[in-house]
């Protein structure tokens, strides 16, 4: 320290000044540098409140012509489907009438601020007094009668997750679309080729390219407009429902008026008048530039633009069917029965639709989607709105218990070629394979899956992933989509389960088995995590938490030993033989795909050998049985300590109980008193497997478009091409 003190002085010797003036000199640098650091903050912030003024004025402007009756409109009007948005959701989102944030307080008081809209097909958001004044730029569904598709450009409200960095640029000027520092025009997006737009580049690309839209990179797989026709079956009724829907949006607009008028005498001096004040303000350089890059002329004089052309797609409208939800809702579990005529059970479904296909070309293959949002990870609402915006929002149908899969699949009866894609797990997969199974489809459409349930085993054999993260990770759904396109058909296995008593009655309808067949402790584990769904569903809120329920409720088993005397209440045959059941065991499981809870391989099919039996395929009409000895042997399987001990392989099996154990299918688990499960070959389906990775997969998915297009132009017909399908799934696995 001494030292230091001394090279200190004679340094301040060296340079003549006194401990004070240094003391002084290092206070200035230190003010000089933060004032620096204040000031180029200030600088930017400057520059950003200045670019979001330029934004906001572009907008208000744009919006103050599109309201001018006199202006010219080259798209159809198609109102908003509105849905009441959680406050969390709301956050970094601006009013598309008002342009201020949603999730402010200060403006609108806490009755009205606390509830916000946002629309379920294109995802703009409004206040509550806001939205029965917003404007009809929703995506229209049914452009028939016109002559092409034409853009339908909009505001980007929010950042789109599955927008590729590759995508982000001007279609015209091919100049980057994040803006300037200092402003610049706001971008456009329209909602069915996703490709991006400056507003002040519009005019110039109306001129020389026109309006004609060409769906972007998934035409394929989007059901085009041209081809949807809203049904008027009752214009009496349609009239009595277009005079509730006026006085419904009258009733709304006056409750708006007297819920400001309240909150303005409550705030006093303070200006709440959102829907629409600030909008006057505009400069005029800016509105000038703006009717010129809106007021073109149109290249396509048959375009219904003062007409509603989503119809029943805005849920105001769809609250017109309650007497076909009536009807429906008495034929409880319509969807999975089949105790309904035909001729009935096709009335119904054609009167839960608005809209029919018509005049389809015989080379489209729109993608037919199901939503099921209560499955694990519970994102259901958030995948519709960002399908929407991606395909056609009526070939997107959410599942429910009054709406099957049946609605959607009547609506593409009159669909040569279709692929469906079911968003949920493993029990909706199912679910969707039986509907269409009923519907004895002459050339059965394959399915995809985005795996949004726990365990996803379905879609990770078929090389989906095995959750949401890793799709996201991927490129989200514009990338997922993509290998839609791009993926191959295999063929899937499905088996009858019929449960009989010792007298060979049936005690219930048969069960079809996709992935596995479960009895003892491993659906002793399903059916407590099941009854406690059904006491508690909010704690199965993502698909990390509903795993850590499953590990909790399995941790518990591992010092119950009621099921120590299961090697002497159960009976296997395999093919009519009897097969010993390990002394130790307390489960058995009858696998027909290659993963189990969340990914274990039951088979071992990276072993090199597998003695006396074959390796294990989805597609080769053989089950393969295997035993486990408690949920603690269940526990070291899910971390690759331990193995299953393969029993047998065969065609039939039958499973003997001799007293009551639960027992889970696909997931689905049970209480089964004392009976006969026995498992048969019912049919197979078709399947898509992604070609990411695989050895043939890229051969298999051409070789699909062909047979698909051969069909198509009359060379083989729907049988062949199944037996060429199946001998390709067969000789590429």
């Amino acid at each position: 320290m001494d030292d230091d003190k001394e090279v200190d002085s004679w340094v301040m010797y060296r340079n003549g000044r006194s401990p004070v003036e240094v003391g002084d000199s290092r206070v200035f640098m230190i003010s000089c540098f933060a004032a620096a650091v204040v000031g180029v903050f200030t600088i930017f912030y400057t520059a950003f409140q200045w670019r979001r003024n330029i934004n906001l004025s572009w907008m208000k402007a744009m919006y103050r012509l599109r309201k001018n009756p006199k202006a010219r409109h080259q798209v159809p009007v198609a109102p908003h489907s509105w849905e009441v948005m959680s406050g969390s959701r709301a956050k970094n989102l601006n009013c598309c009438v008002c342009f201020k944030s949603v999730s402010s307080l200060s403006s609108l008081g806490s009755a009205a601020g606390s509830e916000s809209y946002r629309c379920s097909i294109c995802g703009a958001a409004a206040h509550l007094v806001c939205a029965s004044s917003s404007h009809k730029d929703c995506k229209c569904v049914s452009m028939y009668g016109c002559e092409h598709v034409v853009h339908q450009w909009t505001f980007c409200w929010s950042e789109d997750p599955d927008q590729p960095d590759e995508t982000s640029f001007c279609s015209y000027c091919e100049e980057p679309c994040n803006g300037s520092l200092l402003g610049g025009s706001p971008i456009w997006c329209c909602l069915w080729c996703q490709r991006l737009l400056h507003v002040d580049c519009h005019a110039n690309m109306s001129n020389e390219k026109g309006d004609m839209c060409d769906m972007g990179p998934f035409k394929r797989l989007i059901l085009s407009p041209l081809y949807v026709k809203e049904l008027n079956r009752n214009p009496a009724g349609a009239f009595l429902s277009s005079i509730t829907h006026g006085a419904n949006e009258i009733a709304s607009s006056v409750r708006a008026t007297i819920r400001s008028h309240s909150m303005k005498h409550r705030q006093g001096d303070q200006n709440s008048g959102d829907s629409g004040g600030d909008t006057q303000n505009v400069d005029s350089p800016v509105e000038a530039i703006v009717e010129t890059a809106l007021q073109q002329p149109s290249a396509n004089g048959t375009h219904k633009s003062e007409e509603d052309c989503n119809g029943g797609v805005n849920e105001e409208v769809s609250r017109q069917d309650n007497e076909v939800e009536k009807k429906l809702d008495k034929q409880t579990g319509f969807q999975r029965s089949g105790s309904i005529n035909r001729k009935e059970e096709s009335q119904v479904l054609e009167g839960k639709h608005r809209y029919e296909l018509v005049d389809l070309l015989v080379d489209v293959r729109p993608l037919l989607v199901f939503i099921n949002k209560k499955s694990g990870a519970r994102r259901g609402d958030s995948l519709r709105q960002r399908l929407n915006v991606l395909l056609n929002p009526i070939q997107v149908f959410e599942l429910s218990s009054s709406q099957g899969p049946e609605v959607g699949l009547h609506l593409f009866r009159k669909v040569s070629h279709f692929r469906v894609l079911v968003c949920g797990g493993d029990g909706t997969v199912g679910w969707v394979l039986n509907a269409i199974d009923k519907q004895n489809f002459v050339s059965p459409p394959p399915v995809a899956i985005l795996p949004a349930g726990t365990g996803n085993d379905l879609a990770r054999v078929l090389s989906w992933g095995g959750g949401l993260g890793i799709v996201e990770k991927q490129g989200g759904l514009f990338t997922f989509l993509s290998q839609i396109e791009h993926a191959a058909v295999t063929i899937l296995d499905r088996w009858k389960v019929n449960i009989a008593n010792s007298q060979g009655k049936q005690l219930q309808p048969p069960k079809f088995m996709n992935n596995y067949l479960g009895v003892g402790c491993d659906a002793k584990v399903a059916l407590e995590i099941h009854n406690l769904r059904e006491e508690n569903p909010d704690l199965f809120y993502s698909q990390f938490m509903n795993k850590v329920l499953y590990a909790r409720e399995g941790a518990k088993g591992i010092m119950d030993r009621t099921l120590a005397d299961f090697p002497w209440q159960v009976r296997v045959e395999v093919d009519g033989v009897e097969i010993e059941v390990p002394e130790d065991a307390e489960g058995v499981l009858v696998a027909n795909i290659g993963s189990y809870m969340g990914g274990i391989d039951l088979w071992h099919n990276e072993d090199e050998t597998f003695g006396n039996f074959d390796p294990q395929s989805m597609h080769d009409k053989l089950l393969e049985v295997v035993s486990v000895s408690g949920t603690w042997h269940l526990g070291k399987l899910q971390v690759g300590l331990s193995r299953a001990q393969r029993l047998a392989q065969g065609q039939s099996i039958k499973i003997h109980l001799l007293s009551s154990f639960p027992v889970h299918v696909d997931g689905e688990p049970w209480l089964q008193q004392p009976c006969t499960l026995s498992i048969s070959h019912h049919g197979q389906a078709f399947m898509l497997k992604r070609a990411g990775d695989e050895r043939f997969g890229h051969a298999s998915a051409i070789i699909t478009d062909v047979l698909e297009a051969a069909e198509s132009n009359h060379v083989i017909n729907a049988t062949q091409k199944r037996a060429l399908l199946q001998e390709m799934a067969m000789r590429l696995s």
